[in-house]
């Protein structure tokens, strides 16, 4: 095993001390007895967060139905408003993105009102690698319209270490092709792809580009104006911390706010029509348009104290703090882990600019290993069969941790693993 002196428990200490956002983690709860370093699947509850939450429900406790209109963030603009607040994350103006629905639902509202197969122009282009629920949604809009799956839903193949090839993907984008969705990051892998360059290519083939963002939101700055992105969601309970199961966000490029949605709803309407109550839909002039339902207002409170606490904290520096934390993750699973159990690999790109916020490993005993870590209290993320994905989250998690949990490996495997 090679030491060396950057990645030892001294320079975590000394990097904590420099780590200008060390002082936010006070403000998260931390499992008591645990190093958490799975905010990738399920971000931490704030205190910020909490006192959202209990506002609210003291509003619904005191004020009843006024909480809508009378409320400190009135429910009834609550999901423009959270749009509003988290627009500067995605390079959004402030009528373009809408806290809405769940992402999956958001992918099929979307996707439904973006594709437009016509002619031989009837594919859409996917990856392998993307989470399942998003293949699901694309299969089943391709069905709703009697298009066959096996044949329009073109999903680009990865390399032997989990990684897409942009290059690759403009490749497919010919003139049967209706509809480009891929995620930022690849969920298993943590490469970051590069959205500026496939929307642009997108585009200039006059093909709809839309991205599912819920393994970058929250950690990854994006530009989604400037990069000509015609559509994005993600969820809001890994990176943003708002929840288990919260509601999602959505993006529309305000260029197609005259778009039709696919599913409409009533709290889509405009709001100075909603309560006309007509059965004509009157959609509201911004990315409001694509809201179904009536939100889910105590489900959707705590987003309100975490996107407090992300703002204030800043994307730019968020994003800073999270590569240097995943640099001194890579930099000690190389020197300290590899160096010894060569059967352990790092399946994150290791240039920065191509990742995400996790970095994730592969060994066969994955399972095993991972049940031993969580018996020492280590909490990260298990994707069978051999990977395990571990995210230090730059508003609460410690280069000291960092180090406890290569350790912690070490240690499991020098004992053995049962």
């Amino acid at each position: 095993m090679i030491s060396d002196p950057k990645y030892c428990l001294e320079a975590a200490e000394r990097l904590d001390r420099e780590n200008g956002l060390s002082l936010f983690r006070d403000r998260f709860y931390i499992p008591p007895g645990t190093v958490y370093m799975d905010g990738n699947s399920l971000g931490l509850l704030s205190r910020d967060a909490e006192s959202s939450l209990l506002r609210v429900l003291d509003e619904w406790k005191t004020k009843g139905i006024g909480g809508w209109m009378d409320g400190e963030t009135p429910w009834f603009w609550f999901a423009e408003k959270m749009g509003a607040m988290a627009a500067p994350l995605v390079g959004a103006g402030p009528d373009e993105v809408i806290f809405t629905g769940t992402t999956t639902v958001n992918i099929h509202t979307l996707v439904g009102s973006f594709y437009k197969p016509e002619g031989k122009r009837r594919r859409i282009i996917a990856d392998e690698l993307n989470f399942p629920s998003d293949i699901y949604a694309l299969k089943g809009q391709l069905r709703l319209r009697g298009i066959d799956p096996d044949e329009n839903l073109i999903l680009t193949r990865s390399d032997d270490r989990g990684h897409l090839n942009e290059d690759e993907i403009i490749a497919q984008m010919d003139d049967r092709v209706a509809l480009v969705f891929l995620p930022s990051v690849l969920y298993r892998s943590g490469q970051l792809l590069d959205i500026e360059k496939i929307a642009s290519a997108a585009s200039e083939r006059n093909i709809p580009a839309g991205f599912d963002c819920s393994h970058s939101a929250g950690v990854v700055p994006h530009k989604f104006n400037e990069w000509g992105v015609d559509f994005a969601l993600w969820c809001s309970y890994k990176y943003l911390n708002g929840g288990p199961g919260a509601a999602a966000f959505l993006y529309v490029n305000k260029k197609h706010f005259t778009l039709e949605p696919s599913l409409p709803g009533w709290f889509g309407s405009d709001k100075e029509k909603q309560f006309e109550m007509s059965t004509d839909f009157s959609p509201a002039p911004h990315a409001g348009r694509w809201q179904i339902s009536s939100p889910g207002i105590l489900g959707s409170a705590p987003m309100e104290g975490a996107l407090k606490i992300t703002m204030e904290a800043g994307i730019e520096s968020i994003r800073e703090t999270s590569l240097k934390l995943t640099d001194f993750l890579a930099g000690s699973l190389q020197t300290r882990l590899i160096s010894k159990y060569p059967e352990f690999s790092i399946i994150t790109p290791s240039e920065p600019h191509r990742r995400g916020g996790h970095i994730a490993i592969s060994h066969p005993d994955a399972v095993r290993i991972n049940e031993a870590m969580l018996a020492r209290g280590i909490i990260t993320d298990l994707r069978p069969p051999d990977i395990i994905r571990i995210a230090p989250v730059p508003l609460y998690n410690r280069y000291e941790e960092v180090f406890r949990v290569v350790n912690s490996i070490l240690e499991i495997m020098d004992s053995g693993v049962t």
